[in-house]
């Protein structure tokens, strides 16, 4: 018994329950319960005694608030029938079409048992001074087609890292973070995931955020982010803000944030999938904006420095990257262009330096790591911008 994956099944009178039930009472799965609706299915999930909860694809009522309080229960959500990709947008963790119902006990089994959040190592102790001062949030954030956001917020806490300050880089990109993947990072547990679920029960103390985190070097710390796009369900609006004000009390925060800025619950959906980067962006000190050179990259640039002024009233440091002379244009005219669109703080140039940033990806480094080279040159003047002469005053992260 205590193998077997427990099931409560919602299938709202649909002609397929009579057969899901004989299929997962058996072998490996147990049907606690029959609910009625999405209501008796909430309230049996908060027992604690559920793995998985089928559910009709067409349920009334499911949607990513209900799909979200499930998650909270550790109790997963598979569904039979409906619109498979609008279902998978919402949280749930696998789908089954009603033709392929013979399927259901080996999708529920692979759910059941498949880890939602593991909890953070338990032996690993603060490495912070708790009385120090708050630390500046950074929130790094571009346009749509990868203007080097990871790269630069990378480059940015390494840099400030190597100056001696306590530096902790949090990957908030809602559509799938890739910080742990440029640094090497080899975590089965997502930091963020598991500082989720910590605010979600309450327990988020120093302690406990302390063994989310990573070392990636002396004063260089990384929460690492989803471990695939539609695990953004599990980040709760409200989540963020309490991960950065841990955060802020370790050292200074660079924040990773996706490119997004829509929010997705004016469109019908209750939860915004990229709630992550609208809460760094309002929470954020400083906004250093990030795009790319050539046409179509200053062209998004534009559009998000628009968009920018009605998200953040934090200084906005513009940051154009491979930047090269055969496109034709100056420096002056891309700053004009800029100014045009707001007021930044200042704008800065990063070079076109592919094989700088080819070695640092193969060798899971930082560009700061790998010695001097014109990108970590151009990266340590955004620093001087950004956060030199600002930085938290700390006595460096020991073990």
């Amino acid at each position: 018994m205590p193998d077997r994956v427990t099931v409560l099944l919602a299938a709202g009178g649909e002609a397929w329950e009579a057969p899901a039930l004989r299929l997962l009472n058996g072998g490996a799965s147990l049907v606690l319960k029959r609910c009625v609706d999405l209501t008796d299915l909430l309230a049996s999930a908060g027992t604690g005694e559920a793995d998985v909860a089928v559910v009709s694809g067409e349920l009334s009522g499911l949607d990513a608030d209900a799909v979200v309080q499930l998650l909270r229960d550790d109790v997963r959500c598979v569904a039979v029938g409906g619109d498979q990709d609008a279902l998978t947008r919402i949280g749930v963790v696998a789908a089954v079409a009603e033709p392929d119902l013979a399927l259901l006990p080996d999708v529920v089994g692979s759910a059941g048992t498949r880890e939602l959040v593991v909890d953070p190592e338990p032996e690993r102790e603060p490495s912070f001074d708790r009385a120090g001062t708050r630390g500046r949030v950074v929130a790094v954030h571009g346009p749509a087609g990868a203007p080097g956001r990871t790269t630069l917020a990378i480059g940015l806490a390494a840099e400030h890292a190597h100056r001696g300050h306590g530096t902790v880089l949090v990957d908030a990109d809602p559509h799938g973070g890739a910080v742990a993947q440029h640094l090497g990072v080899l975590d089965e547990v997502s930091g963020l995931l598991a500082a989720a679920r910590l605010v979600n029960a309450g327990s988020l103390d120093a302690a406990a955020f302390a063994r989310c985190r990573r070392q990636v070097s002396e004063r260089f710390e990384v929460l690492t982010g989803l471990p695939r796009p539609d695990r953004w369900v599990e980040a709760r609006p409200g989540v963020l803000d309490a991960v950065l004000e841990r955060a802020a009390e370790v050292g200074d925060v660079i924040v990773d944030t996706g490119f997004s800025l829509e929010d997705d619950a004016d469109l019908g959906r209750p939860v915004s999938r990229n709630q992550l980067t609208l809460d760094a962006l309002a929470t954020a000190d400083h906004v250093v904006a990030v795009g790319t050179a050539e046409p179509t990259g200053l062209a998004r640039l534009a559009r998000t420095l628009v968009e920018l002024r009605e998200h953040t009233d934090a200084p906005v440091t513009v940051v154009v990257n491979r930047m090269r002379d055969s496109l034709g244009w100056g420096r002056r005219d891309i700053v004009g262009m800029v100014e045009g669109y707001i007021r930044p703080a200042g704008v800065h140039f990063l070079p076109e330096d592919r094989a700088t940033v080819d070695k640092a990806l193969v060798a899971g480094r930082s560009v700061v790591e790998l010695g001097d080279s014109a990108l970590r040159r151009a990266i340590a003047e955004v620093h001087a911008r950004v956060l030199a002469g600002h930085a938290a005053q700390k006595p460096p992260i020991s073990r």
